[in-house]
């Protein structure tokens, strides 16, 4: 059997552009792809904290060391310059894979900047 489970996620990556007339995709600073292990043109989920949007593109590499989050074409309409995002790459694994995967996720602080990196997601209790 496969499932699919998280891959990779930057957590509330700060919007730095939003480019309707674009043919689509969304911008991700390379380092950060790299980081988080997302590939170029992987299909990628967008979940906007700020306005509640859901949405799937696909990343492509900006520059490394631009701290960009360009979301461009009609996705350009659910994200506004600031918005903070989640940005989550889903895999396929066996149940083979699952006894050892883990997901990486980067964690952005407010100024756009990777605060710290887990390969675990914490649980926080009620």
């Amino acid at each position: 059997m496969q499932s699919i489970m998280l891959k990779a996620k930057l957590h509330r990556a700060i919007t730095t552009h939003a480019v309707v007339d674009y043919e689509g995709s969304c911008a991700i600073d390379g380092n950060w792809l790299d980081m988080a292990g997302i590939r170029e043109y992987e299909q990628i989920q967008l979940y906007n904290v700020d306005n509640g949007e859901r949405f799937t593109t696909y990343a492509i590499r900006g520059e490394a060391g631009s701290k960009i989050i360009s979301v461009n074409g009609a996705a350009a309409h659910k994200a506004s310059v600031g918005d903070r995002l989640i940005i989550c790459a889903y895999a396929l694994y066996t149940d083979e894979d699952l006894k050892t995967h883990t997901p990486h996720v980067l964690y952005m602080d407010a100024n756009g900047d990777v605060s710290h990196s887990s390969n675990a997601i914490p649980v926080q209790l009620a």
